[in-house]
């Protein structure tokens, strides 16, 4: 039977707001001939910026010259002083306002499970098609439970095979994560491996530490960048709440049942890091967070409530959060919108009485995190029909109290920074010897942060993907 609404406050609650809250931009099926591929001549590029967004300033640099020499970078700076080599092609974009390629850490390219992994892969790339097309030339892929196709499609795009936007990638996520309970099958078998089971997130066997390390091996011999945790879930008891009913009692209390013993995340964490790949978590809260923290995992993901399940955080969470990872640098936070909007909040609301939502309680966490000085990345968790409109977080950003350039580093030099192996000292900023990844907006996005969400050229690596500023 669908769910109800009586009578009553948590009624009136669900019946007013819920059509503003549900709202979030979803794209359909992504036309691939809208990519463009204008190739570099020999004698390069030259782009002409009006104004040149500089991370690490938060400012913008104006009338720069930006020349390009195949997929690099060869020289950027004051037109008066950078010389355009003869014969290259020059990119006027002296009226728009040019940035580094955006970068978001936190998609899913195969979320479903698909007939076979062909067309996975050919899914995941119209997805990230998408997502080039939209400014967005780095993006993480956090995990894909039914399949390695991930990898695959990364190594596509790095070899010339396929065109697409710089991947790194978790493949099948460690740790079966439930909104609910499982469905047991009707024959003695492990978890997982029952009759129709095609899914490697759940036969991943990690009840020990051993058997943990032994799981990110696995993920190691095929091809992994990074190691993708599932700490908490969403149901406790007997399938309490029921099916799809959101990760909340009828009380408002969120439900962030700890899905791994500490001992178990420091094996992964420890033999991740011994074979040059990093961790991520996604954990929403309580101890399931604390382990995380405490294990020392490289990018906590979500953090909706604190340690001790506080919203809004506590000093407890701010204080592990602030401890440094083992390189010695901060460690950063991913805080998805995109994936918390539409039907995940719809599901909240009924569970939590129309109390709360995972969206509501990000709003403020996301101002303790900001206030404390936590460096925050983009990610948006975009599957499906999110990929090609995440932009939207950026408004969210400033009206909870960034700055439009705090909001523009999430998703350029900060989301840089942590990323696997040397992918983060050649991405994120326009310097000389960075990849030419670029992207340009007609208006000022430091005015107007919604502009990011227009964006009208984009190059990754020297090669033009989209060009409606056509003034050259």
């Amino acid at each position: 039977m669908p769910w109800r609404c009586g009578s009553g406050f948590a009624c009136l609650i669900l019946a007013l707001p819920l059509a503003a809250q549900s709202a979030r931009p979803q794209a359909g099926p992504f036309d691939g001939s809208r990519i463009e591929m204008q190739a570099p001549p020999a004698a390069g590029v030259a782009v002409r910026a009006g104004r040149l967004f500089d991370p690490k300033t938060g400012a913008y640099l104006t009338n720069q010259v930006i020349v390009i020499q195949g997929d690099r970078i060869a020289e950027v700076g004051p037109a008066n002083r950078v010389t355009i080599p003869a014969g290259a092609r020059v990119i006027d974009l002296s009226r728009a306002t040019v940035l580094p390629g955006l970068i978001d850490r936190h998609v899913h390219l195969i979320q479903d499970q698909q007939v076979n992994d062909g067309r996975a892969a050919l899914t995941g790339l119209n997805y990230a098609l998408a997502d080039l097309h939209a400014g967005f030339t780095t993006l993480q892929d956090m995990g894909s439970g039914f399949s390695y196709a991930t990898v695959e499609l990364r190594d596509a795009i790095n070899k010339g095979l396929v065109a697409g936007p710089r991947l790194q990638v978790a493949g099948p996520q460690l740790n079966p994560r439930g909104a609910t309970y499982y469905a047991a099958p009707s024959v003695v078998v492990p978890f997982g491996l029952g009759p129709g089971s095609n899914n490697f997130q759940n036969s991943g066997n990690i009840n020990s530490p051993w058997l943990a390390r032994a799981a990110v091996r696995e993920r190691s011999h095929y091809g992994v960048d990074w190691i993708k945790v599932y700490e908490t879930e969403d149901y406790e008891g007997g399938g309490y709440p029921t099916q799809g009913a959101g990760a909340f009692t009828p009380d408002g209390k969120m439900i962030n049942v700890p899905s791994l013993t500490l001992e178990e995340n420091q094996a992964i964490v420890d033999e991740a890091h011994r074979r040059g790949l990093k961790v991520a978590c996604h954990a929403y809260g309580g101890e399931g967070l604390r382990n995380c923290l405490a294990a020392g995992v490289d990018l906590p993901m979500h953090v909706i409530v604190g340690v001790t399940g506080a919203e809004g955080l506590d000093d407890e969470t701010i204080r592990l959060l602030k401890q440094p990872q083992a390189d010695g640098k901060p460690r950063p936070v991913i805080q998805t919108l995109w994936d918390l909007k539409g039907e995940l909040e719809e599901r909240d609301l009924k569970a939590s009485g129309g109390r709360t939502t995972r969206f509501k309680l990000t709003e403020a966490s996301f101002k303790r995190l900001v206030a404390a000085g936590i460096e925050e990345v983009f990610g948006s968790g975009a599957y499906t029909v999110g990929h090609g409109v995440q932009a939207f977080q950026f408004a969210y950003y400033v009206k909870w109290g960034m700055t439009p350039a705090q909001a523009l580093r999430m998703a350029t030099s900060n989301a840089a920074e942590g990323l696997n192996f040397d992918l983060g000292q050649q991405v994120g900023s326009v310097e000389k010897g960075k990849f030419a990844d670029l992207v340009a907006v007609s208006g000022d996005p430091l005015a107007d942060i919604t502009e990011m969400e227009r964006v009208k050229f984009v190059m990754k690596g020297g090669v033009v993907f989209r060009d409606e500023l056509k003034a050259h």
